[in-house]
């Protein structure tokens, strides 16, 4: 009879490496494990790759709390003013430039002026010097070069502008939409400050005046001796092309003039359809001012200036 072939050695079964297992015993059997029955086992085990990737839960991520809606005022309050102060500035100093041996000649002939009065006045050499210097510093200072009234003027307005745009900024903390120095579209003018909030739309302008402005009976503003209605008429313009740009029809653009400096009877007056209002006042006028838009609708409108519009940093 021929005998069966030996197992395979794949096909033995692999005993347990601790010198109490029972091979075939039926049943349950519970043993205590030692340190060095672990170790045993552990030493028998076959060390294969791993080729499985690894499992990777997704990270518990905290819900993100919901975004307030916040505006933001857009723009550089003053920055066409100053710019037009450095332009003319520039100018101003180029030609003064060309003219300094000039003024340097004119400045060292004071000083010589000086010494020789000094002399024929017989004073002593320390006095006599201390002439000198003196006269040739006061010609140089007369000499020097100095803005034209014409430029601080326009210095004036930008600092004035970002004067108007800080007491702008808690509308701004509220919701309300800004936006500095937007040009006028086909033209060199700027509008100051619009204001997009609840009551409606605002163009407004910044003026210095020094002393108070009178409101005559005939509804015309005057400064001194100078009427006002070209400043009132250039804000009119400017709120008029203001509404042309943007094409809501359903919404007035309302003329403001912020007054710095200057007296304003009664604390705000309207002359020619333009509301005229000392500066500082000028955050409690807009926020007493009935509701006319809703917030989405205000919204809506403040987009659709932010696209349409450009402020002098975009040119």
């Amino acid at each position: 009879m021929a005998s069966s072939p030996p197992p395979h050695p794949d096909h033995e079964r692999e005993r347990f490496p601790v010198g109490w297992e029972d091979d075939d015993a039926p049943g349950l059997s519970v043993h205590a494990l030692t340190r060095e029955d672990m170790e045993a086992i552990l030493a028998s085990m076959r060390d294969e790759p791993d080729d499985e990737p690894p499992i990777r839960l997704a990270a518990r991520r905290e819900p993100a709390p919901p975004r307030r809606y916040r505006r933001q005022a857009y723009g550089t309050p003053g920055a066409s003013a100053e710019a037009e102060y450095q332009r003319r500035r520039a100018a101003e100093h180029a030609a003064w430039a060309r003219t300094l041996p000039l003024r340097l000649a004119t400045a060292a002939l004071a000083g010589v002026g000086g010494l020789l009065v000094a002399s024929v006045a017989g004073l002593p050499w320390p006095a006599s010097l201390l002439v000198t210097a003196v006269t040739t510093g006061a010609a140089w200072w007369r000499l020097r070069f100095r803005p034209s009234p014409e430029a601080r003027a326009w210095q004036r307005r930008a600092a004035g502008e970002r004067h108007v745009a800080r007491l702008l900024e808690p509308l701004v903390r509220q919701g309300w939409g800004v936006e500095h120095d937007l040009r006028v579209a086909g033209s060199e003018a700027t509008i100051s400050h619009v204001v997009i909030g609840p009551p409606g739309i605002f163009a407004i302008d910044t003026r210095h005046y020094r002393g108070r402005v009178r409101l005559l009976d005939d509804g015309l503003l005057w400064h001194g001796h100078c009427l006002l209605a070209p400043a009132l008429s250039a804000t009119r313009w400017e709120a008029d092309k203001l509404q042309a740009r943007i094409g809501a029809a359903d919404i007035a653009v309302v003329p403001i003039i912020a007054v710095i400096g200057g007296m304003v009877p009664d604390g705000q007056v309207t002359s020619m359809d333009v509301t005229v209002v000392p500066a500082r006042r000028l955050p409690r006028l807009l926020r007493n001012l009935p509701p006319s838009l809703t917030p989405e609708r205000a919204r809506e409108v403040a987009a659709q200036i932010e696209r349409r519009l450009d402020t002098h940093d975009r040119r």
